[in-house]
Parts: structure tokens; C-alpha cells; sequence
């Protein structure tokens, strides 16, 4: 979300989203308050810097890993003070294990990506940060059911092998999607019996992976989809796998672009004619959702894009045909 204080955007969530509120991230703030950083300062035994290329692992907690956390228990403040009494599903978010090795390097200043045992410490770490994490929004909201986002922007180009090296002139090696569905398990079993969902906001989200590795959602770009994702989607939804639907724009001018809640939807009621799917099962498998973080835009139209999110859902709820 847009600005820099806490309460107010943890008051305009837990106001505007009934259904699925969660623990918002406030990157204007700077370093530590970004996605990569704010995961960073959530590893265990492993301890992140800032230095004029990103994000670099270190030797010991420093100034840089004391703000990150320091905002996060802020955050985590403002959300119980809103969150009283709440009872239902609570979505939190973290970088997943893939695009957090594409962003944050080694000491020789290379992507963590590059090294297998690099890795593996990097998604061990991040999964023991994570348990503690998720117990601590259970003890603060004990009323929630919490759902873990894991956030993979960059999973298709690990996949691909378009991640580019230091230098960049080179790419790293493509991982084998073997080894990433392995990966990413292990990261989904944190949450034990509660809900993950995997979000991906690039072109060529591989729906059948996120599924096989245990996700219970997959959340996406609406408008990046195309007809050869049409098969894994199908697949994917016949499996159980729901779908957050990325319809509402990111990033724009005002609040009056958003004022065809119906039309918004439009897409995925297309969607689901073109895949043969039951129109009874679409409220039950798809969450309206803006494309992707509401960072860039102004605070009028991100407090306006999750309003007409909620109105949309209403839409598709009303009228599923």
C-alpha cells in the first residue's frame, strides 16, 4: 500500500476488506519496509544488509536488519489494534523462496540464485522465520485464520533462466522445475493445515507447479493470461486450486476509472465459459483482487481499487453467468 503511516493504512483495510483483510507493506518508508527487505528481516540465523546493488547478506544483524524488523512490529501493532474481536481469514505476505534468491546476493555480491547451497540455507532460514512469523500474527489476532502469501514475481524467469548475473552479461542456469516444486513445498508446509496462496504477477505462471507443490491459491496478472494457460488453469481449478484473479489495476489516475464493478469481472466470466467450468463453482473458486501491490499508486486510488474489489467480487457473486 501507499504511504507511511501505519495505522491509518492498517485502518483503511481493515475497514474497506471484510472478508480477507491483511498485514499491509508500506515500501515508501524505505529500506527494510520493502518486500525483499521486510523478508529479509524475517530470516532466521541469516541476516541481510543494504548496499548500493540491493539487498546482501552479512555476518550479524545491523542497522539495516534492526529497522526491518522495527517496522514489522509496528505494522503488526497497528494491525491487532484493528483487528479486535476479528474473527476469519487474515491474509500476510512474504517474498517467496525463488525470487528472494534472485534478489538478495552473497558476499562476492552474485545472486544467492547461483548457488545450490546458498539456497538451500536461504529457504531453510526463511522457513523458520516464517513459522515464528505466522505465530506471532496468531497470538496478536487469535480470532484469524491466517493465510500465507508467498510472493514469486520472478519465479518464471528462475524457471527460464533470465535472471541476469552481476555483471549482466550472463543469466543464471534455469532451475529445473523439480527442484523449485521441492523448494516451494517445503515453504507451503509451514502454514500447516492453513491456507497458502502463491502469488505471481508475471507472464507465464506455472499454474501446474504451484498446484503440484501444494498451493491452495494462485493469485496472477488477469491480463497476462492467454489461451495457452487456458489448460493448467482448468486443470488447476478442477484440482481444488482456487484462483486470485488480478482484475483491478495496479496503478492509475483516479478513482473514476473504477466505476464498472460488472465490466471489471467480465473476463473471468469469459474465462470460465471458454474453460466448460460450472458457473456455480466460480464465486466459490476465484477472489477478486487488484493485479498487483497497490505501492505505486496514490492513497485515493488504492483506498478506491480495494472498494471496487469487494464490489466486483459482489458482481461476479450476483450474476456468476
Amino acid at each position: 500500500m501507499p504511504g507511511e503511516d501505519a495505522r491509518e493504512v492498517a485502518r483503511i483495510v481493515t475497514g474497506t476488506l471484510e472478508s480477507l483483510p491483511f498485514l499491509p507493506e508500506l515500501p515508501a518508508r524505505g529500506p527494510g519496509a520493502d518486500m525483499i527487505g521486510r523478508t529479509a528481516g524475517l530470516l532466521a540465523e541469516l541476516y541481510a544488509r543494504v548496499e548500493p546493488s540491493g539487498w546482501r547478506i552479512g555476518d550479524r544483524p545491523g542497522r539495516d536488519t534492526r529497522r526491518a524488523r522495527a517496522w514489522l512490529r509496528e505494522d503488526l501493532d497497528a494491525l491487532e489494534e484493528f483487528t479486535q474481536e476479528f474473527e476469519g481469514a487474515l491474509k500476510v505476505s512474504a517474498v517467496g523462496p525463488w525470487s528472494l534468491a534472485a534478489a538478495v546476493e552473497r558476499r562476492n555480491g552474485e545472486a544467492m540464485l547461483g548457488d545450490t547451497g546458498a539456497r538451500r540455507d536461504l529457504a531453510e532460514s526463511l522457513a523458520e522465520g516464517l513459522r515464528g512469523h505466522l505465530a506471532e500474527v496468531r497470538r496478536r489476532v487469535p480470532g484469524a485464520r491466517v493465510v500465507l502469501q508467498l510472493d514469486e514475481p520472478t519465479l518464471p524467469a528462475v524457471l527460464s533462466g533470465r535472471v541476469p548475473t552481476a555483471s549482466g552479461y550472463r543469466a543464471h542456469r534455469a532451475v529445473d522445475p523439480a527442484v523449485a516444486e521441492e523448494t516451494l513445498r517445503g515453504l507451503i508446509a509451514v502454514a500447516g493445515d492453513d491456507p497458502v496462496v502463491v502469488h505471481c504477477c508475471a507472464a507465464g505462471v506455472p499454474f501446474g507447479l504451484l498446484r503440484r507443490a501444494g498451493a491452495t491459491a494462485v493469485s496472477f496478472d488477469f491480463k497476462l493470461l492467454t489461451e495457452r494457460d487456458d489448460e493448467a488453469l482448468g486443470e488447476a481449478v478442477e484440482g481444488g486450486t482456487a484462483l486470485f484473479a488480478g482484475v483491478v489495476g495496479a496503478v492509475g489516475a483516479g478513482a473514476e476509472e473504477l466505476s464498472d464493478p460488472a465490466g471489471t469481472v467480465g473476463g473471468v466470466r469469459s474465462l470460465w465459459r471458454r474453460l466448460g467450468l460450472s458457473p456455480g463453482l466460480l464465486t466459490e473458486s476465484v477472489t477478486v483482487t487488484p493485479a498487483c501491490g497497490l505501492a505505486g499508486a496514490s492513497p485515493a486510488y488504492a483506498r478506491a481499487a480495494l472498494t471496487h474489489c469487494v464490489r466486483a467480487a459482489r458482481s461476479l457473486a450476483d450474476n456468476p453467468e
